[in-house]
């Protein structure tokens, strides 16, 4: 079986991200059946219709990247209960002009984690809402991730047995979703 082109965007700048940590454990839990190129969006100035008509070349890069993709995984802090500015600076870019869409019709997951009790609840809500109106298929199922400073081990996979379950069935429902409409897309 081919593996499923996964785009995978870290909501996050940060170097030391505990978010870009948890979306490559992720990706270790998933490297059986999904082919993931992590995206850059830390390179792509602010949006700004003025550049529309000589879109810099990381916007170019960004948007080529997206649109291959069968699916894509976001892995995201959460910033004042909302999506962090680098992501939705990003999500502007890919979702215009209307036409060029890069996020209509991409079957989407969406996960993170923060020191909070209740994750990234919040901003992964508002993530599903901007997504659902731009045209991607969010996956259900939800997975708000509390950050513990044990949660990946040094060699980068998830310590706690019965969190690395859960996200493991998280991505399966994702990979067979995304994989199932990529075959239905395929035969049309």
């Amino acid at each position: 079986m081919n593996k499923l082109k996964t785009a995978v965007i870290v909501g996050s700048n940060r170097r030391g991200s505990i978010n870009r940590k948890l979306a490559e454990a992720l990706v270790r839990l998933g490297s059986d059946r999904l082919d993931a190129e992590f995206i850059r969006i830390d390179d792509l100035p602010m949006y700004n219709f003025d550049l529309e008509t000589k879109r810099p070349e990381t916007v170019k890069r960004f948007t080529q990247q997206v649109s291959s993709a069968d699916g894509l995984l976001i892995v995201m802090p959460e910033h004042n209960r909302s999506i962090p500015a680098v992501l939705k600076n990003a999500i502007d870019w890919g979702s215009k002009p209307m036409e060029r869409n890069v996020w209509k019709g991409k079957v989407a997951a969406i996960t993170g984690t923060s020191p909070g009790a209740i994750g990234t609840a919040v901003a992964q809500q508002h993530l599903r809402q901007i997504l659902g109106v731009l045209g991607s298929l969010v996956i259900g199922g939800e997975a708000y991730i509390t950050f513990k400073p044990d949660l990946i081990e040094d060699g980068g996979e998830i310590a706690n047995e019965g969190t690395r379950a859960f996200l493991q069935t998280y991505l399966d429902n994702f990979l067979t979703v995304a994989t199932k409409l990529r075959a239905r897309t395929i035969e049309q």
